[in-house]
């Protein structure tokens, strides 16, 4: 995997994403090696607590939009689309071949039988914002920033973001992050409920690693328990159809001249201009 690299050290299981070319962001080979990695790290019995975390300063920037804005990838196309149908315009094909493995692997995460801590180093958006969300804890060093994002391109919402949020921070704050997009500070997130802890740049590994050990030293079935059933009282069970939903309007989007401009004026470098 060229740009998601596994590490095992004893009991703890640590998911990389390396892309710092293109930000950490995803494109299809990407996001198939992170879905990859997280199956393979979810099913590991060995593995008791796992780490999904970014360079530093970076985590994950979501989509990687100049790879949509290209056309995506013809061969992967293929399978997740009917070709016999005449091709739709705009953007919904190539970011639904994205987003149909990061929404695997957001679901993996949560039926996994043990926690996921998100390591935050930089900038969570859109997408890396949303896989962030989706991990049962979330670790951010004190230079680390969280932003919805999707409005900047006239987006919908995805990755789980809309599922979590008003889970985690309620119904008002989850709107004002849809329609104002502030970009959240560490302290500002762990304010809203959004984070577990902030930690400074300079002993952030250590207070992630810390985290890991106390997980990894604990009751394993207990903790699997725990997790199934918060994960019950908190209606997990409608995580799957909610992201086929996400999936459904954000690649409706993606075909409307809404999400045409917002992408025009993105590699622009200009303000969109919305009718």
């Amino acid at each position: 995997m060229t740009h998601v690299h596994i590490d095992r050290d004893d009991a703890i299981g640590t998911i990389t994403l390396d892309r710092r070319e293109r930000f950490n962001s995803l494109d299809v080979q990407t996001a198939q090696d992170l879905r990859r990695a997280g199956l393979q790290l979810a099913r590991d019995p060995a593995t008791r607590v796992v780490i999904v975390r970014g360079l530093p300063e970076m985590f994950c920037s979501g989509a990687d939009l100049k790879f949509i804005h290209a056309g995506g990838d013809e061969g992967d196309l293929e399978y997740l689309t009917n070709r016999s149908e005449p091709q739709r315009p705009g953007y919904g094909d190539t970011f639904k071949q994205i987003l149909e493995y990061i929404h695997s692997t957001i679901s993996e995460i949560r039926r996994a039988p043990k926690p996921f801590i998100a390591a935050v180093d930089g900038v969570a958006a859109a997408g890396g914002f949303g896989i962030a969300m989706a991990c049962d804890l979330v670790v951010a060093s004190s230079r680390a920033s969280f932003e919805w994002a999707y409005a900047k391109t006239a987006l919908t919402g995805a990755e789980s973001a809309t599922f979590f949020l008003p889970r985690l921070i309620g119904l008002r704050r989850s709107m004002e992050l849809a329609f104002l997009n502030p970009r959240l500070t560490a302290d500002r997130a762990l304010e809203y409920g959004l984070v577990t802890a902030v930690s400074p740049v300079e002993t952030f590994d250590d207070e992630v690693r810390r985290i890991a050990n106390a997980i990894a030293a604990g009751p394993a079935h207990s903790f699997a328990v725990a997790k199934e059933l918060l994960n019950q009282a908190a209606g997990m069970d409608r995580l799957d159809d909610h992201l086929d939903r996400e999936l459904e309007e954000l690649t409706r989007a993606a075909d409307g001249a809404e999400v045409a401009e917002g992408i025009a004026a993105f590699f622009e470098k200009r303000a969109p201009r919305y009718a």
